[in-house]
């Protein structure tokens, strides 16, 4: 090829690069560039010809770039170097810079990169990051002091119990629901104590996993809502035959179950005693726990996506505040496993939990 032609090649490459191609003098200033500079920055070829290259820098990247720029004149290449700078408008363009000097012509080639997108694209998820820890801080720190203010009085209504002379009571009824308050107040002292240490813990993914009896936890949580089970007259089917022992957190295992079978009772079908059934399986080698009941149910195409949301409320009850499937969607995914919902209006709902061990 005719040099000529070669070079005049090369005139249209530099001319026609969507990239700012920029070639500047070790005194600062523009020597050469490419319309791709003059476009974005705002200024004409004169305009950025005449002041030195530093001005056109963000102030607050000046004296960094600087310092950058002397080295390059030490004949280190600089690669993915970012900086500010400011169009004639004033708005802030983010720039990405790869250069190289030519100290025997005190020179620098250098080609930039427009990032500014990408700068402002990483700028909001860090906010929305910095939002999102600051709320879970928030929600921790209000569940760690709603635990700690329960437990002072639900210690004194304990030690009401403990006070109380059993043999001086003649009324076998009173003796029998005064042992039911008894044992609740136990069981919901002891459940205070496990959140509070759950909630003590660094962080939710480090809550200590250790083998567990699902028939052992579950009667945990049956005595301390016993009286509720009863007045319901819920009826409840148990099944762990296919496996009853579970890798997983205490704290955690009883919150479910506790949630899944409060939740059935409370959204129970009109006029229809509650039924609960509860199981275990082993799925393509998976260990599931099946929990259905024959409740009101969902309507899955209006809800699948916001059902283990935050305050979702899905019926009109009054006692509904829309946290219980929230923390058992947490638990579950805390300890690897996952929880699907399968469910139609007034045929009830199967939450099947897959455990990650």
């Amino acid at each position: 090829m005719d040099p000529s032609e070669f070079s005049k090649k090369l005139e249209l490459f530099f001319d026609m690069s969507p990239d700012l191609l920029c070639v500047a003098g070790y005194d600062g200033f523009f020597k050469r560039i490419n319309p791709a500079v003059s476009k974005l920055l705002e200024y004409s070829e004169e305009e950025l010809f005449s002041k030195p290259i530093n001005e056109f820098v963000h102030p607050e990247d000046q004296h960094f770039t600087s310092k950058v720029r002397e080295e390059l004149k030490k004949s280190n290449p600089l690669l993915n170097f970012e900086n500010r700078y400011l169009t004639k408008s004033g708005e802030v363009i983010w720039l990405s810079w790869t250069s190289m000097s030519i100290d025997s012509e005190k020179l620098v080639f250098a080609i930039a990169k427009n990032i500014t997108q990408k700068k402002k694209i990483e700028e909001g998820r860090n906010l929305l990051l910095a939002q999102l820890t600051q709320s879970n801080k928030d929600l921790k720190q209000l569940s760690y002091t709603t635990s700690h203010d329960l437990r002072s009085p639900i210690n004194n209504f304990t030690a009401i119990f403990n006070l109380l002379d059993f043999s001086k009571i003649q009324d076998a009824e009173t003796v029998e629901l005064l042992g039911y308050l008894k044992s609740i107040s136990g069981n919901l002292n002891k459940t205070i104590n496990d959140y509070i240490d759950v909630l003590c813990q660094k962080e939710s993914l480090n809550a200590q996993k250790e083998n567990l009896n699902l028939y052992h936890s579950l009667n945990e949580v049956l005595d301390s809502i016993s009286s509720l089970i009863s007045n319901s007259k819920t009826s409840l089917t148990v099944d762990f035959s296919e496996f009853d022992e579970i890798l997983f957190n205490k704290a955690y295992l009883e919150s479910i179950f506790l949630n899944l079978i409060t939740n059935s009772i409370k959204y129970a079908k009109p006029d229809t005693l509650p039924s609960i059934s509860i199981r275990t399986r082993i799925f393509n080698g998976v260990k599931q726990l099946v929990f259905s009941d024959e409740g009101m149910g969902f309507d899955m195409n209006k809800v699948k996506d916001r059902i283990f949301g935050l305050n979702q409320k899905f019926h009109n009850n009054i006692d509904s505040h829309g946290i219980g499937l929230y923390l058992v969607y947490n638990h579950v995914s805390n300890m690897g496993g996952r929880i699907e919902v399968e469910s139609k209006v007034n045929e009830g709902a199967s939450f099947i939990i897959s455990f990650g061990e």
